[in-house]
């Protein structure tokens, strides 16, 4: 049936129109739901943005350590690669020292420490080859020549290998923005570097299976 308001329309050629919308109870209810699903989410979400920091910071790193030895090869002379600590993580400059906990580095055939913002040079000091700065928010980083010596450069000669066995990275842990390898909120990776100069990455999760080709080993 059409009330009266609806005939006077129709009769004046205006056609019948229903206005429709959300009412102040559906509103409400809707925003609610979204609400807990945001809550639900943002963990997740927050973890993963952290184990993609974890990842992309162990690749920087693989490809650093790489990229060193490629070079030693190249040049047939020894080279080196450096964990730096910066005062702005973001800036490459002087005020880099060699770190173990530093997650910015530098490719050079000496050290570059205070020098870190010379250009790329075969013939200056520190002569070097690359560079990579952290940059703010980068997963924490540990480096290790074994259980008990904590380390911050690794060299290779012409051949490839090692030369700086004593003292050399054997280890790269990359960890959570806490740094905090007993974590279990995020999916930590290491770096593994053999004597021969070969460089995995991989899990040390203890949950993977022995066989899998992800894990890490249990000696280097």
């Amino acid at each position: 049936m059409l009330d009266d308001e609806e005939r006077l329309m129709l009769s004046r050629g205006h056609p019948r129109t229903r206005q429709e919308g959300f009412t102040i109870v559906e509103l409400v209810v809707t925003i609610t739901v979204l609400a807990l699903i945001l809550l639900v989410a943002m963990p997740s979400i927050g973890n993963w943005l952290t184990n993609t920091r974890i990842r992309n910071m162990a690749e920087s790193l693989q490809n650093g350590l790489q990229t060193a030895r490629n070079e030693a090869v190249r040049r047939n002379q020894n080279i080196g690669f450096y964990l730096v600590s910066l005062t702005d993580p973001a800036k490459m400059d002087n005020s880099c020292a060699l770190s173990d906990t530093g997650a910015s580095w530098v490719i050079a055939a000496t050290s570059p420490a205070t020098k870190c913002a010379s250009a790329p040079s075969t013939t200056t000091a520190p002569m070097i080859v690359s560079k990579q700065a952290a940059g703010s928010g980068a997963a924490g980083v540990k480096a290790k020549h074994d259980d008990d010596t904590t380390a911050h450069t690794v060299e290779f000669n012409g051949l490839g290998r090692v030369v700086n066995a004593d003292t050399a990275i054997r280890t790269i842990e990359i960890l959570g923005p806490d740094a905090d390898a007993s974590s279990t909120a995020f999916r930590p990776l290491q770096l593994h570097v053999t004597a021969a100069g070969a460089v995995r990455l991989c899990d040390p999760s203890t949950a993977l299976p022995s066989n899998d080709p992800r894990r890490c080993p249990a000696t280097e």
